[in-house]
């Protein structure tokens, strides 16, 4: 991650700022909400002398300390001491503000000094990520002088709109690595996203270690081979991978320190052959299922038997493990593309239905939701399910993420659910950029070009009441199509940044302006060119 960590303090050697490069306002992705230009000629200089002083009353304030030190480190070759009181000049301060919004900042750089103000850390480490896309690109691509480091003179205060700023990554169709995943939270920092929605079981993989349930990772995450193109052929090469539990702590920890919850999705009760394949008991038809994992795209026909009881204790010891491994509020257990004709057949789902007076299989979803929302509320957390969970009705404290359209993120609203915008037609990554598809790598079809997702609205035929249950908004990259790490930041970039402004800025903002957020996207790639992170080119002559 050494390039990542040089964007902090790498800050204008060079006399021609960032600011006078982009004209009266710097270039910044998602836009501040106010920013007072300095002059020019003013700079605070930071050198090895310079001292944090970190007056946060906040238990992740060391967080924000790290994040100083390690691009300290690597631009002036070592680490910047801390004082307790603000004595003299030429320090980096960090003052607690409760006036201010939650993960808001207040960033003022001046001769004297560097003063953040912030109402927790996460604010502090926000303003932190606007610091870093201040610097002018030159400074990175061009030897410094590591005794002399200059930072313009502004003065920006900021608070995100929206308290869910998200991005899914799918690792069941294609399995990423821990350093993979990582760099993924270093891209999300910068655009200051705070959820990672990690969608870890499938029909083509199970790839987290349930020590209760070992055959989940011995077999579950195996395919004996993969399609080729669209479902045409098959490579005939065995793939897998899964994380270790160590290799979750280790994530969620890089997580923490960069202020991102990651949301953990566990198939609940569809896309599950990676699961019957390890324990066949869990289908309809057990043993005589012959079920394995899918080596195909699209969704299997295959599902959890709803009628066994033996299924929902599976379901409850794997999420127990999973509420020890994740700390944050939600649990995601999908829900979506469940196919129910299984159930139509065996007769204990029937059996089920009869008992617990349900009208059909699309309510007998509905009850394995409210059972499984149960369990997650008694050990303290929350349900996230994808809009296909509406169907069969929900409970009132469920929260629906919204895919199909907006359809489902409205109807979740106007019924009082809170819901996630992450509607295709705007945030599927893994859909085109551009309509000359020869010019892209295979993706899964669809088109949804830079200015597409930069013209959500997630509040678009909300009332004003209705709006209070918006949380957010997400990209989600489905992997099918997408068999490596450059591949991956390809499809993500720059619609990632759309998304992250579309979260952090108010939707009915006065000025939003598609042609715009494209110029200070061309000037942010610049920095993903030399962070090394590959992205789409093709806005740059305005191609869609």
């Amino acid at each position: 991650m050494k390039k990542f960590f040089f964007l902090l303090i790498g800050i204008a050697f060079f006399s021609a700022t960032a600011i006078a490069q982009q004209g009266s306002k710097p270039s910044i992705i998602p836009q501040p909400d106010n920013i007072t230009m300095g002059l020019q000629e003013c700079f605070f200089e930071l050198t090895p002398d310079t001292k944090i002083i970190n007056l946060l009353d906040d238990k992740n304030a060391k967080s924000v300390n790290n994040e100083i030190n390690r691009l300290a480190q690597e631009l002036l070759g070592k680490r910047l001491k801390t004082a307790s009181s603000i004595k003299g000049a030429h320090n980096i301060i960090i003052k607690k503000n409760n006036s201010l919004a939650a993960e808001g900042y207040i960033l003022e750089i001046a001769p004297e000094n560097v003063i953040i103000q912030a109402k927790n850390a996460a604010g502090a480490f926000y303003a932190l990520q606007t610091i870093k896309q201040l610097v002018p690109v030159q400074a990175f691509e061009t030897p410094l002088d590591l005794e002399r480091v200059k930072l313009p003179a502004i003065k920006i205060n900021d608070a995100p709109h929206f308290a869910y700023r998200g991005f899914m990554l799918d690792c069941s169709r294609h399995f990423w690595n821990v350093e993979t995943v990582k760099e993924v939270l270093d891209i999300m920092a910068l655009h200051k996203m705070n959820r990672f929605h990690w969608h870890l079981t499938e029909d083509q993989g199970w790839r987290i270690e349930i020590k209760k349930y070992p055959l989940l990772t011995e077999k579950g995450s195996l395919r004996e081979e993969t399609t080729t193109g669209h479902n045409e052929g098959f490579d005939g090469i065995p793939y897998g991978g899964y994380y270790t539990q160590k290799d979750i702590k280790e994530i969620v920890k890089y997580a923490q320190e960069r202020f991102i919850t990651i949301i953990p999705e566990i198939e609940i009760p569809g896309h599950s052959l990676g699961a019957l394949c390890a324990y066949p008991w869990l289908g309809c038809r057990g043993e005589e299922g012959n079920y394995k994992t899918w080596p195909m795209w699209g969704v299997s026909p295959q599902i959890a038997c709803a009628g066994k009881e033996s299924t929902f204790q599976f379901w409850e010891d794997v999420l127990k493990e999973v509420i020890e491994l994740f700390p944050g509020e939600y649990i995601h257990i999908g829900g979506d593309e469940a196919p129910r004709d299984e159930w139509k057949v065996c007769p204990l789902c029937q059996k089920r239905i009869k008992e617990n007076n349900l009208k059909n299989e699309a309510e007998l979803q509905s009850y394995v939701t409210h059972r499984i929302e149960e369990y997650l509320n008694k050990h303290g957390r929350k349900l996230i399910g994808w809009d296909e969970i509406l169907e069969g009705g929900v409970s009132q404290s469920a929260t629906i993420m919204s895919w199909r359209g907006a359809s489902g993120g409205i109807k979740a609203a106007q019924k009082g659910n809170y819901a996630i915008m992450t509607p295709n037609d705007f945030c599927y990554l893994d859909y085109f950029q551009t309509k000359n598809r020869k010019s892209e790598p295979d993706a899964i079809g669809g088109y949804v070009p830079l200015s597409k997702t930069y013209s959500l609205n997630p509040y678009d035929k909300l009332t004003p009441e209705q709006q209070k249950y918006i949380l957010g908004v997400q990209g989600n990259l489905w992997c099918e199509y997408i068999p490596t790490p450059m591949q991956l930041q390809y499809m993500a970039l720059p619609r990632l940044g759309a998304i992250a402004e579309i979260g952090w800025s108010n939707p009915a903002q006065e000025g939003k302006n598609a042609n715009e957020f494209i110029e200070r996207a061309k000037h942010l790639s610049r920095y993903y060119a030399v962070f090394g992170w590959n992205f789409a080119k093709h806005f740059y002559d305005g191609v869609e």
